[in-house]
């Protein structure tokens, strides 16, 4: 089966192929609740000097928040995706045996 991503993670997958950032500046950004929307706003050091390129940017917001240089463990989006598949499945699961075992109860 192929592996469905979810559209929010194809987003942070698009930001970061498009800004050229790594897995960890994209968990940075996703645990500091930045949207990937808006990094062309916050992107655009060329034009404006005083900005910080938008991975540093990342990275710098990350240390003032959280008082460390990176997280403790870095995910890809892709992994994401795979343990929200396996989550999904495994619910589905449960809840197919919850019903069969209601139905085996109540027939006679």
């Amino acid at each position: 089966m192929a592996q469905k991503i979810p559209d929010d993670l194809k987003k942070w997958i698009d930001a970061r192929k498009r800004y050229h950032l790594s897995h960890a500046q994209v968990q940075m950004a996703r645990e500091l609740g930045m949207n990937p929307k808006k990094f062309g706003k916050l992107a655009n050091h060329k034009q404006e000097p005083w900005k910080l390129p938008l991975p540093l940017f990342i990275e710098e917001c990350y240390q003032k928040r959280f008082k460390k240089a990176k997280p403790d463990k870095v995910i890809s989006i892709e992994e994401r995706a795979k343990e929200i598949n396996r989550k999904r499945a495994e619910r589905r699961q449960r809840k197919l045996e919850r019903k069969n075992d209601q139905t085996e109860e109540t027939e006679p």
